[in-house]
């Protein structure tokens, strides 16, 4: 990828910072550079990088999902209680998926044709999701049967020695990649969220396309969760009241994915992801705490949205958007 001296974009920046760092705390922490603490590494981030997926889908058309852990959560609490009470496994997983593409569509239908704005339906159906989830799955931890390896593989399982957590990330980034770089779909997208008005006039169907994006996001929170149950072999409802949602708009605004929308790629998930998973990697290590750890999150998320002011004036963006 040849590099604009004279403007780098954001993701060029921040894949220079990250490999600085994999350097620096190569030579300076014992253990950093092992094979198995790098595959942790990647271990550790499979989660969040799926979500980051969705969430840089979305973004990119100029909307937002705050309901995407909640969903993740949810769905899955549901269907660990129904495996609980005797429903095969497999009609479980296909009950969590379906409770996730109705979370999606639903969202969808609100910012398409209700016109809502996307965060406050968002955020509302995030509440709605978790009390819903917790009274139909009362229970802080649900936990999955242990007589279920087939459940546990997407979490636990390894290929050819590579934690399945790493791959399920990797095809799921080829997979967004292709669908935003290949398909008329992924480039109706970019046209919403470069400039929706526009985008409509041009004959692009955008409220089927709205629900569609939501729909995805949705999935790929369900897809996220399945990684989730076989890694730690339940469900918390805890998440949803983290942090948790804000490290998957860090990782994607810090890769260069503007919430202004149209611009940014998987490229920009996948390298937010690696630096701030290399961060708490590092941190671990050194035994930073929690408290500091969220400082610094919420430092570097500040810093990346003025990169992005600097790279990308918004008088820049609104005389090119026409708004």
């Amino acid at each position: 990828m040849p590099f604009n001296i004279a403007k780098p974009n954001q993701e060029q920046i921040v894949l220079l910072i990250t490999i600085v760092l994999l350097v620096v705390f190569g030579f300076t922490l014992s253990g950093f550079a092992t094979v198995s603490n790098l595959l942790n590494l990647l271990r550790s981030i499979s989660i969040l990088g799926v979500l980051g997926l969705g969430m840089g889908l979305i973004v990119i058309s100029r909307g937002i999902d705050l309901s995407q852990v909640a969903t993740l959560a949810g769905c899955w609490a549901i269907a660990l209680i129904e495996m609980q009470r005797g429903v095969p496994v497999g009609a479980a997983v296909l009950l969590a998926l379906a409770i996730a593409l109705l979370i999606g569509v639903t969202n969808g239908v609100m910012v398409a044709f209700v016109e809502a704005p996307p965060l406050f339906v968002t955020l509302a159906a995030g509440f709605v999701i978790y009390g819903l989830a917790f009274w139909l799955a009362p229970a802080w931890v649900v936990y999955a049967p242990r007589d279920a390896p087939g459940l546990m593989f997407a979490g636990a399982g390894r290929l050819l020695g590579v934690p399945v957590p790493i791959l399920v990330f990797a095809v799921s980034a080829i997979a967004m990649h292709l669908f935003l770089s290949r398909t008329s779909i992924g480039r109706f997208i970019y046209a919403q969220g470069d400039n929706p008005e526009a985008a409509r006039l041009t004959g692009i169907p955008l409220r089927p396309l709205i629900v569609l994006e939501y729909a995805l996001v949705a999935f790929l929170a369900w897809l996220a969760g399945l990684v989730w149950v076989g890694t730690t072999g339940s469900m918390q409802m805890a998440i949803t009241q983290g942090t948790m949602i804000f490290d998957v708009v860090l990782v994607v605004v810090i890769g260069g994915i503007s919430l202004i929308g149209g611009r940014g790629s998987v490229f920009s998930v996948v390298v937010g992801c690696i630096l701030i998973g290399t961060l708490l990697n590092a941190f671990t290590i050194m035994d930073v705490n929690s408290e500091v750890q969220n400082i610094i999150k919420g430092v570097v998320l500040l810093a990346a949205i003025v990169l992005d002011n600097f790279l990308h004036p918004r008088d820049e963006e609104t005389a090119r958007q026409g708004d």
